[in-house]
């Protein structure tokens, strides 16, 4: 990465403190350094927490993770996923091969969160940055130039406060910094059902191959069985909790009922690393960040357990805030960027939230008029399992920003009612390109372009046009004062030199085909988190001017 490391004024005791060293917390760390900021995690536990609760990791978060050089350390200790086989009642529908998506990464990885918390403190070390291990939040204050922690060692210890300037609360579901900052909020319950689970090493007729996941939907039940890290088993069963002992299970009552949902009279349970019980909640904060505090993962959100999604949400939030972070401590970015992150964060989880909701009504309300149509169609509709868990998108490729302050779009709209394509907002598609005479990934362009870990891209389409090159000279001298912004030329026709600028060879239109561009020179800026924020005509430089004083500010 280009930037330096950057040390806390004196008046601070880091640049920013993060609250709670689970998955996300330690991922906003990790991030941070990456950026090279100063970074201090408080954590309250004295050990890693020994159960594994969160433990997949799917195809866009693996991007975001890549992004900051994470990606392939926890991949190194986590089975990859090629398909998730569903069953209605005993009949089995439509297998979900999970990594027929267009991603770098479409496999989902299965860990444990023991593991994988032990491969971020690992990165975190390695990194430079500074952990500090039994302390308790017990109060925030925050003024114009930064936010004072008060802490306590140990349950009844002495207290001591600690300054930083700004403060990422990832400290969980039962946040203490949530609620200093009057953003705690009313769970919704769902009643009358349970989960029971376990982790144990498992004997059955099917495949112990850990490259496939099966999940059961049974009379008023659903069950799920996949790996955990170290050739162990998850089995959990979230149903009906008439006559059910409010308790954790004993490893006889789960063999027993797993034989029943998943028609396997051999299947065997040993070596229970963890047997546990809970019921369901959940709900999302009116607000993710309050002045110069936010929060990020589970100190935001109650998430349901329907497709895995809570930690894989959180990991969104923690790579999201750091950029936004690091631009804002260097100077390299105007108010809005920081802003934006509680507009983004705050919407997609309340959208995720709903769609969370409506997949587990369906899994664990069903009642026999329904499982008796789902029966009949379960040979007939694809994709059957993940229609019924309340999304097709698993792997979390779909989530966007339409509504970002940092969207600026003028190729869309009444203007431009044929163009096709992403918009500001969505994810920049992956596409096949050539540079010198090698095939590449764009991804690999996008990300910390030119060694700039916050670098912003400016995707420069000539449209096939043998006209395009003075609009496009023009496009990167515009963005030429903003260091951030890293331009590359994607050329369908013509070639074009423009300086020291990557030319992208796109002869055969892979990458505009993705993009929509065919026929139309046009620039599109990417943001460091791979979402494009401004799209327009290659001949208005004026306009991409402009988009960058309102983002970056004045021109250096």
């Amino acid at each position: 990465m280009s930037n330096n490391p950057s040390s806390p004024p004196a008046t601070h005791d880091a640049e920013v403190i993060v609250v709670g060293a689970g998955p996300v917390g330690l991922t906003t760390g990790c991030a941070l350094r990456h950026h090279g900021i100063d970074c201090l995690i408080l954590e309250e536990r004295t050990e890693v927490q020994a159960t594994s609760r969160a433990n997949n990791l799917w195809a866009r978060p693996q991007e975001l993770l890549a992004g900051i050089g994470l990606r392939d350390a926890l991949a190194a200790r986590a089975y990859p996923i090629r398909l998730v086989n569903f069953f209605m009642n005993g009949t089995p529908t439509t297998p979900i091969p999970i990594d027929e998506v267009a991603s770098p990464y479409p496999q989902v990885l299965y860990s444990g969160q023991d593991v994988i918390e032990t491969t971020l403190i690992g990165a975190f070390a390695d990194r430079g940055g500074r952990m500090a291990r039994g302390r308790k939040v017990v109060a925030v204050a925050q003024d114009e130039d930064g936010v004072t922690v008060t802490l306590r060692r140990g349950e009844d210890g002495p207290e001591e406060t600690l300054r930083g300037r700004y403060l990422v609360a990832a400290d969980g579901a039962r946040s203490t910094v949530r609620p200093l900052l009057g953003l705690d909020f009313e769970p919704v319950r769902f009643e009358g059902r349970m989960n029971r689970q376990v982790d144990a090493r498992l004997s059955w007729r099917r495949s112990l191959e850990p490259d496939q996941l099966w999940f059961f939907y049974y009379e008023r039940g659903f069950c799920g069985v996949m790996p955990v890290w170290g050739g162990y088993h998850r089995l959990f069963f979230l149903g009906d909790d008439a006559g059910v002992p409010d308790r954790d299970p004993t490893l006889a009552e789960i063999q027993a009922l797993a034989r029943e949902v998943t028609g396997d009279e051999t299947l065997t349970l040993t070596d229970p690393q963890w047997l546990t019980h809970s019921r369901f909640q959940y709900g999302v904060s009116p607000a993710y960040a309050r002045g110069r505090i936010f929060l990020a993962g589970d100190a935001g959100h109650l998430s349901l357990p329907i497709g895995g999604q809570g930690m894989n949400a959180g990991l969104h939030d923690a790579v999201e805030i750091a950029w936004r972070l690091a631009m804002t401590l260097r100077g390299e970015a105007a108010p809005v960027v920081l802003d934006s992150y509680d507009a983004e964060r705050g919407g997609e989880h309340a959208r995720l939230s709903g769609q969370q909701a409506k997949g587990f009504r369906r899994t664990v309300y069903r009642g026999p008029v329904t499982d008796a149509a789902l029966g009949l169609a379960a040979k007939a509709v694809p994709g059957l399992g993940a229609l019924l868990q309340g999304t097709d998108d698993l792997q979390q490729l779909a989530v966007r920003y339409p509504d970002s302050p940092l969207n600026e779009d003028h190729l869309g709209g009444l203007a431009h009612p044929l163009q096709r394509g992403p918009a500001p907002g969505d994810r920049a598609p992956e596409a096949e390109v050539t540079q010198a005479g090698e095939t590449t990934s764009l991804f690999r362009l996008l990300t910390n372009p030119d060694g700039v870990t916050t670098g912003w891209t400016l995707l420069c389409f000539d449209g096939r046009s043998a006209t395009s090159s003075p609009s496009l000279r023009a496009a990167i001298e515009a963005v030429a004062p903003w260091r951030c912004v890293r331009p590359r030329l994607v050329l369908a026709g013509p070639s074009i030199e423009a300086g020291t600028v990557p030319v992208l060879s796109d002869l055969d239109g892979k990458a505009h085909g993705a993009y929509g561009l065919e026929g139309q020179p046009a620039v599109l800026l990417v943001r460091p988190d791979g979402h494009i924020a401004f799209r327009d005509a290659a001949d208005r430089p004026d306009r991409l001017d402009a988009y960058c004083r309102r983002v970056f500010g004045p021109r250096i």
